[in-house]
């Protein structure tokens, strides 16, 4: 269900889309049956003041559906009866802006109704209540027809209303009556040179030129947007909102405005979703009815996601074909550049009810704010490697705080809100590799979904390499102990040899061999299938034996296997720690068998020499702290004679965490709980082996799922009993995983304060992460502590 919007699937019945294209007929100008590309007779009502009647007049209404202003100064409106050729005139004058009407009053009955509104016209026509001829005539001389009217020289727009007109575009309309008028679909912009499907017989509305918004044929779409998280028209019925098509989609496009206001705060751009097929073209000029609706993607598992504005059950009529759509918005230097540091300034939770709209300064607003338009970036920076889904982060040139390889650092206080996502839903997205830029520009059309805003690409940017290529750590010397840990993502029997091949060269080649590995993610011999296996002593002797087979040494290990699917993780798969060790360095382990999987270690005080009561032994399992996730593995080793105590970790993931981009701000992380009581429970133990002596060598090492800068890591580190590595190396390498485009530490490697007093050398080796290729998403790390 990962990309159940790659084809913008709804979670809730939308109402099938009616779509109605203009055929552009290429007629002489001024003749009614080529489509008008603006001035339509948009209502006819001949029953004013009769009985029953809600108006005392009759008259004529005229809507704009194009995009630029048009004067009627000397045109006229021209009647006649059904059959008959005389035809009474009204002069017309003024300018009629896009988007708006001209009601033209006409001679009042006997009987009673409501006034009109305040006429833009005012005549003396008196018509007939059931059928006749109304003409829009772009000069004042008077029309002598009686058939064939419509396409007189002059006549702009022509309607036949009741079964009896001899003349009409097409077919003439129903019968009216004094109720009833003839009214254009579209809010006045359907236009089919169809008399009778492009009017409706029912009450008449008269719209006169202050008849603006609210669907009444004046809203624009940065109307529908607003300066807002969510559109001030949501759940409003709107008609007629003009722009040009920049993008079509499987089940909708995207049209934007050509004329924007001057507020950059409100997008001129929207998606309009039909369910089928568009029915559009990019380029299209057109003007859409429908209902203004915010889109949740990811349906009720998508709480956490923002809505993005749609029209849905459109109406869509196209005024014209081949128009240039309206130039894409750079994001970057010399176009609009987004906030450096904040994602949100907003503390109040639902940011869709909390106000303070402020693109210039949260990056989620900013990105709101270009909401389904054309967005380009030159010479887009890529920060991450290309997905599975086909997505690349990249950022604008010129952001901070890089990586030295060309990422960007994810740092308390910053989330690299000019981040955005690539994305191949409409076209085909390259691979790529963190420190590689796309050339030229890159365009797309800005969406949102699964907790990001997406730049849905309509070509396929061209890929400039960045020569990123894997790190090699230095070799350990005589002296010293070179210990590393390594996530190596769901390992099994069933995985392809190659990735076995490939971390086994990782593991010799780009580590060194190092002395002590911690493993993390081994699943059982069964892997994913779910049958009650727990032991892995197939996966790590498949390990093994392709380190030997790479050049590496002979690798002892141990681990202790878990209870069946109490450990999280892959479902079936029973992931552990594990530790690898060789023994041909003046490595040994000191084994004290008997314990389980539920069996708890704990620290021996032999006078004032701390030892393990169980090596390998699992720290507190009873400890809620490790409900449904993987328990520490503590062993002892011996290096030249001399203990070192090790503890493999792996803490909860951060998984039913809130978005940095998400409908919650400041974004909840519930999974922090589990993880500081798991790093409290640690951090009791090695408090322990320390009280025995504190000058004990103690390792603890693993993939925490927590940041450098995090209260996990506080926690471990709180007194100075350990010394957290990544904190030690400059900004720019302090990275083990990149996570939608932001470069963050997951993984650690902590030591004992006697051991940090030591001449280390400690290096995370880049080798995965960045890559669109990985042996793992994790990268390992090593450090070499000289104990001779």
């Amino acid at each position: 269900m990962r990309r159940t919007d790659r084809v913008r699937l709804r979670a809730l019945a939308v109402a099938s889309a009616a779509t109605v294209v203009g055929a552009l007929i290429a007629l002489p100008a001024g003749t009614a049956h080529a489509v008008s590309p603006d001035i339509v007779i948009s209502q006819v009502y001949g029953g004013g003041g009769n009985s029953g009647a809600p108006f005392t007049n009759d008259f004529i209404e005229l809507y704009n559906r194009g995009t630029v202003p048009v004067s009627v100064t000397g045109w006229t409106v021209q009647y006649a009866s059904a059959t008959g050729s005389a035809w009474s005139r009204t002069t017309l004058s003024g300018t009629i802006a896009p988007g708006a009407y001209h009601l033209v009053q006409e001679a009042a009955g006997a009987g009673s109704g409501a006034a009109l509104p305040t006429p833009d016209t005012t005549g003396t026509i008196a018509m007939g209540a059931n059928a006749g001829k109304v003409a829009l005539v772009t000069n004042s001389t008077a029309l002598t027809c009686s058939t064939g009217c419509a396409t007189q020289p002059g006549v702009k727009d022509f309607v036949g209303y009741g079964t009896t007109a001899g003349s009409a575009e097409g077919s003439p309309t129903g019968n009216l009556a004094n109720t009833t008028a003839a009214v254009r679909a579209g809010g006045g912009a359907t236009d089919t040179d169809n008399n009778a499907a492009d009017f409706a017989v029912t009450a008449p509305t008269p719209r006169n030129s202050s008849s603006t918004g609210g669907g009444t044929g004046g809203t624009r779409i940065h109307d529908l947007q607003g300066a807002a998280r969510t559109s001030p028209l949501a759940g409003q019925a709107v008609s007629a909102v003009p722009g040009v098509v920049t993008t079509v989609g499987p089940s909708g496009y995207w049209f934007q405005d050509p004329q924007p206001d001057a507020d950059p705060a409100t997008s001129e751009a929207v998606y309009v979703y039909t369910a089928g097929a568009p029915g559009v073209a990019v380029g299209d000029s057109v003007k859409v009815g429908g209902t203004v609706s915010e889109f949740r993607p990811g349906g009720t598992g998508g709480t956490t996601n923002l809505t993005t504005t749609e029209l849905t059950a459109p109406t869509t009529t196209v005024l014209a074909h081949n128009v240039a759509p309206p130039a894409a918005t750079v994001v970057g230097a010399g176009g609009r550049v987004p906030p450096a540091a904040v994602v949100s300034s907003v503390t109040t939770g639902d940011v869709e009810t909390a106000g303070g709209f402020q693109p210039a300064t949260d990056g989620l607003d900013f990105w709101e704010s270009l909401e389904g338009m054309r967005v380009q970036v030159n010479n887009a920076a890529v920060v991450g490697p290309s997905s599975s889904f086909g997505e690349i982060p990249v950022v604008p040139q010129g952001s901070t705080t890089r990586t030295n390889r060309g990422g960007i650092l994810l740092q308390a206080g910053d989330g690299n809100p000019e981040r955005v996502l690539l994305d191949d839903v409409l076209a085909p997205t390259p691979t790529a590799n963190t420190g590689d830029t796309l050339s030229g520009a890159t365009v797309g059309v800005l969406d949102y979904s699964f907790g990001n805003f997406k730049l849905l690409v309509t070509a396929t940017p061209t890929v400039v390499p960045g020569g990123l290529a894997a790190e090699t750590t230095s070799a350990q010397t005589a002296g010293e102990l070179a210990t590393a840990t390594f996530n190596v993502e769901n390992l099994a029997p069933g995985d392809p040899q190659s990735k076995f091949d490939g971390l086994a060269a990782a593991v010799v080649g780009n580590l060194r061999s190092p002395d002590l590995v911690a493993l993390e993610e081994i699943q059982d011999n069964s892997g994913a299938t779910d049958n009650g296996v727990v032991a892995a002593d197939q996966t790590v002797a498949k390990l093994v034996a392709a380190i030997s087979a790479a050049g590496g040494p002979a690798y002892s290990y141990r681990q202790i296997n878990p209870v069946n699917d109490q450990d999280g993780g892959q479902p079936g798969g029973n992931i552990r720690q594990v530790f690898l060790y060789r023994t041909d360095r003046g490595l040994t382990f000191t084994d004290r068998p008997g314990a389980g999987s539920t069996t708890a270690n704990a620290i021996v005080n032999n006078a004032g020499t701390p030892a393990l009561a169980y090596s390998p032994g699992r720290i507190d399992p009873a400890n809620s702290a490790f409900t449904a996730s993987r328990k520490p593995l503590a062993g002892e080793f011996h290096w030249n004679g001399r203990p070192v105590f090790v503890i493999a970790n792996h803490f909860n993931s951060k998984g039913g965490d809130q978005p940095l981009f998400g409908r919650y701000q400041q974004p909840a992380r519930p999974s922090e709980t589990q993880r500081h009581a798991q790093a409290a429970a640690v951090k009791t133990f090695t408090d322990q082996i320390l009280a025995v002596d504190p000058n004990a060598s103690v390792i603890v090492l693993g993939d925490l799922n927590d940041f450098e800068f995090s209260q996990t890591t506080d926690l471990l580190t709180a007194g100075g009993s350990l010394v957290d590595l990544p904190r030690t190396l400059p900004l720019a390498e302090r990275y083990t995983y990149v996570y939608e485009g932001n470069s963050q530490v997951l993984d650690h490697i902590l030591i004992s304060p006697a051991l940090a007093a030591k001449p280390y050398g400690y290096d995370i080796v880049h080798l995965n992460s960045e890559f669109a290729t990985q042996l793992s998403d994790h990268d390992p790390q090593v450090v070499r502590i000289p104990l001779p």
